[in-house]
């Protein structure tokens, strides 16, 4: 039984947002911290995994999309190809090893199920708004006796009752959709959403001069300086979300 768990997802090599999330109290006590998925696509691949290896035992890894793709050469986005070719064989080795999804006991929660997308895909797209047909359908397969699930994938944070499970998004550290900064989650005694202070412009800056991206200034700009509001997000996904 895990006393308290951070949860942090869609981290995408934005190595900034990474260690301000990581020096908040809330995180270094944190008895675990789970990782749901896409972590190192992004600017700074190589640091990020490092940083994350470092929390040791304490960390949790399950798979995301854009992990999956980092371990073949055709990846989809030009950042991840470009990613993907920066890594060591020790990193790529752990990307390809990671699991779908994984289950741990939290006081007050009982069984909690964390994955990236869905617990039965990485990449699927469901949304809080999303019909509870659609919900049912994507959670068909989860034991009963799980009654809370985490997931990543839509870099938007929320809660979402399905049918008496709660479903849980804390949002993304890297790439938030909506309010700017780094979103994570605290579970154990409650839930807690939090949000990061950072100094994007900053951050942004330390990308450009830390990153060997080639195209980490136009990169920066878009997902860091600003970011897509949630509305923007819901349109793009929401095709996406019908199954």
């Amino acid at each position: 039984m895990v006393s308290s768990v951070a949860v942090l997802s869609d981290v995408h090599g934005v190595l900034p947002a990474l260690t301000a999330v990581l020096a908040e109290p809330l995180v270094r006590d944190a008895e675990v911290v789970v990782l749901t998925g896409d972590l190192a696509a992004g600017p700074q691949p190589v640091e990020t995994l490092d940083l994350l290896v470092s929390l040791g035992d304490r960390a949790r890894w399950v798979r995301g999309n854009a992990d999956r793709e980092l371990t073949r050469p055709d990846a989809s986005e030009p950042v991840s190809r470009w990613a993907a070719s920066q890594l060591r064989p020790d990193q790529v080795s752990l990307l390809a090893g990671l699991p779908l999804s994984l289950t741990l006991e939290i006081d007050g929660l009982g069984p909690v199920l964390f994955c990236h997308a869905t617990p039965r895909d990485d990449e699927e797209v469901v949304l809080v708004d999303s019909p509870m047909s659609r919900w049912a359908d994507v959670l068909g397969d989860v034991p009963d006796e799980v009654r809370t699930v985490v997931c990543g994938h839509t870099h938007m944070p929320f809660a979402r009752q399905v049918d008496r499970r709660l479903v849980l998004n804390p949002g993304s550290v890297g790439m938030p959709y909506g309010a700017p900064g780094p979103h994570w989650m605290v579970l154990g005694d409650g839930v807690q959403f939090r949000r990061t202070a950072l100094d994007l412009n900053a951050a942004a800056d330390q990308i450009v001069a830390e990153s060997a991206y080639p195209e980490r200034d136009a990169w920066a700009d878009e997902y860091v300086r600003t970011n897509y509001s949630d509305a923007e997000a819901l349109a793009a996904f929401t095709p996406r979300s019908r199954g």
